[in-house]
């Protein structure tokens, strides 16, 4: 029998403090969008954002040589790309009308679309404590927006459908890893993702200045620094011990939309957020679990 190697120790503190400089790096980013606010089109934005971007990819050219694409294969990477734009635009309108820690708080949504859209369309299952988690993440929603009692405005409506097409962009990927290596997935993603948002881009253009240029850079850099310390939190320690340290992304996000840009601090946020986040905690723990079950054998499998 062989026996597979050991996984690599796990190092808590090293894989917190990985996610910290990650959730500090994607608050920059909130920032610095923040700060650009409506001057710039979102869909001009987001096209510059992803066209620095596409610099990025000069290390993955090889794995994108070697890769054996089918037309099926362009035709999926062409449609995540298109799902993509579109919530990245969203997500560039939301940011320059609604305050940083209701973008966060519902950003958290994603994960959760993920696992409904798993279960409706990939066929996974959907036991009854995931789906009492998602209740609980769809009642922290409704926390944060609280309908009825004050007026949603048309960045609320922009931030939610960004989840939603967030969630398919990664449903669709999740069906790509099957074929795809995570290189050639995240490469190209970023370059249909340009290519869709060009000529949207386009339509909308206005001149950019120097300032937002330099800014739409940085976004760009910082958005590379946050991901790529997510992946080395992943590598040092478990989601368990990860996935809670991502919420105090909305406590950067609520303290920089005070200090710098004068938005009331919101309990209602912070508590539905709270929620959210301990729902999407609890769905991650849970699939972590599964997955683990599903390549360690039970003892019984051992004897014989």
């Amino acid at each position: 029998m062989t026996v597979a190697p050991a996984p690599p120790p796990s190092r808590p503190l090293a894989g917190a403090l990985w996610m910290l400089g990650s959730g500090l790096s994607f608050v920059c980013v909130n920032g610095i969008v923040k700060y650009l606010g409506p001057g710039v089109p979102p869909a001009e934005a987001a096209f510059v954002r992803y066209a620095f971007g596409l610099v990025l990819l000069i290390p993955m050219l090889p794995a994108l040589r070697a890769a054996r694409i089918g037309a099926r294969g362009h035709a999926l990477f062409a449609l995540r790309g298109l799902v993509q734009a579109g919530g990245v635009i969203c997500w560039f309108f939301a940011m320059a009308r609604i305050p940083l820690a209701e973008v966060t708080a519902m950003g958290y949504l994603t994960p959760v679309g993920v696992t409904i859209g798993a279960a409706l369309v990939l066929g996974e299952q959907f036991a009854l404590r995931r789906a009492l988690a998602i209740v609980a993440a769809l009642v922290g929603m409704l926390i944060v927006l609280r309908p009825g009692f004050r007026e949603l405005s048309a960045g609320h409506l922009a931030q939610l459908t960004t989840s939603v097409l967030f969630a398919a962009s990664y449903l669709i990927a999740k069906r790509m890893t099957d074929w795809a290596p995570p290189a050639v997935i995240v490469a190209m993603m970023s370059i249909w993702v340009t290519v869709c948002l060009a000529p949207v881009a386009a339509a909308v253009w206005t001149p950019l200045s120097a300032g937002a240029a330099g800014g739409l850079f940085l976004v760009a850099a910082f958005a590379t620094s946050g991901h790529w310390c997510m992946v080395k939190g992943f590598q040092a320690a478990p989601l368990t011990v990860t996935q809670p340290v991502t919420f105090l992304q909305l406590i950067w996000a609520t303290l920089l939309g005070a200090l710098a840009f004068g938005e009331p601090l919101d309990p209602f946020v912070i508590l539905g957020g709270a929620i959210i986040m301990a729902a999407v905690s609890f769905i991650t723990w849970r699939e972590a679990v599964i997955r683990r079950r599903m390549i360690t054998p039970p003892p019984e499998a051992l004897k014989g």
